[in-house]
């Protein structure tokens, strides 16, 4: 089994940074004003589009509040003298201010649609493109799954925060001064009764947005850790049936989804609070108003029709306040998934420093490792002062137990981690003077588990050169020996397969990736354990298009099966992080040391005294 080194506390299906605990206490939110302002930087290239908006927000705002107006003079003018012509001609015209902000309201919508579908589209871009710039330090703390929620349920969020909320919000603010400025205008006496509630509307409402926000902050911590789940256990299906852990499986996703309830629920509960409690204030204003109403006229100190006007006006003061009241707990979702996408944002990137862009061009193939040191962990070393030359056109072997640091030596020559100290030389050139690109166009690697994307056989091989020929694909096929099978696929070339490709045996994903490198054409060739998993037969057939692949190239080939690496100009044993051992098989079985023992192991030769692996000469 191929070694894979993750440092504590950051295993696949541990809970990370972005992992919420269930029943653990929610990390405390970034600066709301930041994160706003961060917003608006994507919302300022339709700032024009914007202002066209708010014109007809104001429009639609204004004539809502013509509708009071009119209902008083309805009533004054025409129903308490009975004045039939008046009254239909104050019904026209309420009529026209109606189909006037019923249309401007229509157009506003399909504006912010449009304004929040183009924000969210450069956000979610910006979010993947730095996903793609990012180290494979911050994988090994992050769960996928997790990813995938802030890519998708939080950009959502702030859409749809974007498109129905925003212009509801403008509205209803301009509706509540404009409501106050009419109300003052007809009668302050009147005016002042009205707003006796408002103190404490505002001071429930922020309670309850506060509460809200921390609700909705849960439940997006909760959604991702759900999503986690569901993504692991969907790659990881093929293990958990072979473990029989079924039971367990469904146990941890109903704890998730468990707290994922509990936070909806808290958070909905909060939300639905909002309404009642605005209602109660605002149906104890509007009794005030209409006592305090109805004793003016009585006195002739306020017309009926002024009364009535009043109430209207009231309750376009009330309602909008209660709307945005329940519009700030939509924002603080969006504001909760907003801070989830600019968390990411924030990681610093697999950046080259300016100083160091050298491009690799022309690569012969001479690899250096100069008394390199590394670890994962600060103060837990995997590599100590390992040190070797492959000249080009060589062949590398690394063998060794596992988690002996083999693989890590092939992360540290591909860059995705850097070294502690010493160095790494490709031709000379320290691969930290040398922009990762350049090195890594340079690099050929064939895994033990081959990655396939949900694309055809033909665009999956391609994917090691992606302006290759489908002649140059082709031939790539038939020198990996896998022409044959590719032909007897239903649609040949063109067969489209899933990320799991099930329809593909191990070997046949294996001779794809062969093909795919064959077909990048490297300098440098790496093989991790490519043939540990497939049959005989099949071993044989990747063998010889792998011998193919590797003619001419410097190679590292690290193998379990020693059968496989007779032939490597120079085999490496790695042990505890340190090179024990180097040498051809014949020079290591005749030393009688680490590389005996482990032969010895596979294929029980007669023992003869052995050398330890610290007496042996590195």
């Amino acid at each position: 089994m191929r070694e894979k080194r993750v440092p504590p506390g950051m295993m696949p299906f541990g809970p990370g940074p972005g992992r919420h605990h269930p029943g653990g206490p929610v990390q405390k939110a970034a600066d709301t004003r930041g994160v706003l302002r961060r917003l608006w930087g994507y919302l300022r290239p339709y700032a024009l589009q914007l202002v066209g908006v708010s014109l007809l927000v104001v429009a639609t705002t204004a004539l809502s509040l013509l509708h009071p107006y009119l209902t008083s003079r309805a009533v004054d003018d025409g129903i308490v003298p009975g004045n039939l012509h008046a009254l239909a001609r104050v019904a026209g015209w309420m009529l026209l201010v109606h189909v006037l902000a019923a249309a401007g309201t229509y157009v506003q919508s399909i504006a912010m649609i449009r304004i929040s579908q183009g924000t969210v589209r450069d956000l979610r871009r910006d979010l993947f493109t730095r996903i793609q710039a990012l180290p494979l330090r911050f994988f090994d703390r992050n769960p996928h799954g997790e990813l995938m929620s802030r890519l998708t349920n939080d950009t959502e969020a702030v859409s749809q925060t974007l498109a129905q909320s925003v212009t509801r919000l403008v509205s209803s603010t301009l509706s509540v001064i404009g409501a106050a400025y009419a109300m003052f205008a007809l009668n302050v006496r009147l005016a002042v009764a009205a707003l006796i509630t408002l103190p404490l509307m505002l001071v429930a409402s922020r309670a309850i947005a506060r509460a809200t926000r921390e609700g909705f902050r849960e439940r997006q911590s909760c959604l991702g850790a759900v999503n986690a789940i569901v993504e692991e256990m969907t790659t990881g299906q093929r293990v958990v049936k072979l473990c029989r852990h079924e039971h367990q499986a469904i146990a941890q996703f109903d704890e998730a989804n468990a707290a994922l309830r509990r936070a909806g629920i808290k958070a909905g509960i909060w939300v639905g609070l909002m309404g009642p409690v605005m209602g109660l204030f605002r149906n104890a204003g509007f009794a005030i108003l209409a006592a305090a109403g109805g004793w003016m006229v009585l006195r002739d100190w306020a017309t009926l029709g002024t009364v009535a006007a009043f109430i209207a006006y009231a309750q376009h003061f009330s309602r909008p306040l209660n709307e945005i009241a329940m519009i700030y707990g939509t924002i603080q979702s969006a504001v909760a998934g907003a801070e989830r996408v600019f968390a990411i944002l924030d990681e610093a990137p697999e950046r080259d420093a300016p100083e160091r862009e050298r491009e690799l061009a022309d690569v012969r193939g001479e690899v250096v490792f100069d008394r390199v040191s590394f670890s994962y962990v600060e103060g837990q070393p995997i590599l100590k002062d390992v040190s070797f030359c492959a000249l080009p056109g060589q062949t590398i072997a690394l063998v060794g137990p596992t988690g002996a640091g083999k693989t890590t030596i092939i992360n540290l020559l591909t860059r995705f981690y850097d070294i502690d100290s010493g160095s790494i030389r490709v031709d000379g050139y320290d691969i930290r003077d040398v922009t990762r690109e350049s090195l890594r166009r340079s690099l050929g690697i064939v895994l033990q588990d081959t990655f396939l994307f949900a694309d055809t056989v033909r665009e999956n091989i391609r994917y090691g050169r992606l302006d290759a020929t489908d002649e140059e694909v082709e031939e790539a096929a038939r020198l990996a020996n896998a022409e044959g099978f590719i032909r007897r696929l239903p649609q040949g070339f063109d067969t489209p397969l899933s990320e799991a490709a099930g329809t593909l045996s191990q070997g046949q994903r294996q001779l794809l990736a062969i093909a795919r490198a064959i077909l990048a054409d490297p300098a440098i060739l790496i093989l991790d354990e490519a043939t540990s998993s497939v049959d005989t037969r099949t071993e044989l057939q990747i063998q010889e298009a792998m011998l193919r692949l590797m003619d001419g190239r410097t190679s590292f080939v690290i193998a379990h099966r020693l059968s496989t690496i007779r032939q490597a100009d120079c085999i490496l044993v790695i042990d505890g992080g340190r090179v024990v051992e180097r040498g051809t098989h014949e020079e290591l079985l005749a030393a009688g040391g680490a590389y005996y023992a482990l032969y010895s192991s596979q294929y029980q030769l007669s023992a003869k005294p052995l050398r330890t692996a610290e007496s042996a000469p590195a």
